[in-house]
């Protein structure tokens, strides 16, 4: 399983390292900035699955880091945990109003931070704790790379399976032909958009069962979507 992606926006070079330290230890890929402008372009680049942002950074602050990750198309709903020094409610309550899903005052302890991330992740991640996804009568263990319907195991191929995870991490959301391309075979890729519709057919017949409904939706002039029947 790929480990989870971490973008840590930082500008105290002693807390950087430690806290780079021991994320990297507990299995999470980091990439570390202190500014702020160049951690919307590392997010732009490839999207983290979190990001933990101090508020007072160089170049852009981190609310306005927050505030343009939400409104950023591939961004929007990466969790964010702000790191800052300023206590005040207030302070607090225009960090959560702008975006952020947790708030962590400094000085903090390094455990309970990855304690936050790993919970959020569980929560709004699973596959990237390593758990069991569950949508409906589908099952997909990242770790053992094995899909099951109603307890039968299912064949699919590697697209496939990376396609069912993407939909089953987001269940009932939406997504365009653009989105699944950027999120299933990277945003670099020179893969035709129709090449999408080409694995999404062959997910349905891999997922098939005699009797059940088709969970994967198509939304017309919209894209594809997995319920949970």
């Amino acid at each position: 399983m790929t480990a989870p992606r971490l973008l840590l926006v930082e500008d105290d070079p002693a807390l950087a390292e430690l806290l780079e330290f021991r994320f990297r230890n507990e299995g999470y890929q980091v990439q570390v900035t202190p500014d702020g402008d160049e951690a919307l372009l590392l997010a732009a680049e490839e999207a983290p699955d979190l990001v933990v942002l101090d508020w007072m950074i160089e170049g852009t602050s981190g609310i306005e880091v927050c505030r343009r990750l939400r409104k950023g198309k591939t961004t929007a709903h990466v969790p964010i945990i702000m790191l800052t020094a300023r206590g005040a409610e207030d302070d607090k309550v225009r960090g959560l109003d702008t975006g952020a899903d947790d708030y962590l005052t400094k000085p903090f302890s390094p455990r309970e931070l990855i304690a936050r991330v790993n919970a959020i992740l569980r929560r709004i991640r699973p596959a990237l704790a390593g758990e069991v996804l569950t949508v409906g009568d589908l099952s997909l263990d990242a770790v053992a790379h094995k899909v099951t319907r109603s307890g039968k195991v299912v064949a699919l191929g590697p697209t496939e399976f990376r396609l069912l995870r993407h939909f089953m991490e987001h269940p009932g959301r939406v997504f365009s032909r653009g989105q699944l391309l950027d999120a299933v075979w990277g945003s670099e890729s020179e893969i035709e958009l129709r090449t999408v519709d080409v694995h999404i057919r062959r997910l349905r017949k891999g997922i098939e069962a005699e009797g059940a409904i088709d969970p994967v939706r198509t939304v017309r002039s919209a894209g594809y979507s997995l319920e949970a029947n």
